[in-house]
């Protein structure tokens, strides 16, 4: 019990980590979350056509685990942003997130340079479909493969 007490307190040290972070979440912007810009801090949009977003992405440490691997939880998170901005119009209200599906077949270490390609697949009224591919530059390995649906509930003809 001890132990457990000695690893979850704050030091001094570890609160002045936190402080700055809050400082950090106050100066994002709020358009976005602050999980999504910590994620997505330098992308680089590389090409955008309608229904296509090509962006280019180095593994930070921030977002490895602790074997090194680009986590789990960012590449879904790739997957929900920029599958979202293939399909994304300013003239219609956000479109929320239904089902995403993600295939992980390979890992990505830090500082390996990333190549995330999003479609749209296609629309039925306020429904939209996106594929994403995420893979490494250099090697051509596919990291992961991803399909994102999501809702924007369309204007009535009426």
């Amino acid at each position: 019990m001890e132990r457990a007490r000695e690893v979850f307190e704050l030091t001094k040290e570890k609160n002045e980590s936190v402080s700055r972070l809050d400082d950090l979440a106050n100066r994002v912007q709020k358009k976005t979350s602050f999980y999504e810009y910590l994620t997505l801090a330098g992308t680089r949009v590389d090409r955008v056509e309608p229904g296509l977003v090509v962006c280019s992405f180095k593994v930070p440490r921030r977002l490895t685990d602790s074997d090194g691997n680009l986590s789990k939880g960012a590449i879904a998170t790739l997957v929900d942003e920029i599958g979202a901005a293939a399909v994304h119009s300013d003239d219609q209200p956000m479109k929320v997130s239904v089902d995403m599906s993600i295939s992980y077949l390979s890992t990505a270490k830090l500082n390996d340079e990333l190549e995330i390609v999003s479609r749209a697949l296609g629309q039925k009224r306020g429904y939209f479909g996106t594929s994403v591919l995420i893979k490494n530059k250099e090697s051509g390995e596919i990291i992961a493969e991803g399909r994102h649906s999501l809702f924007c509930r369309v204007a009535s003809k009426m």
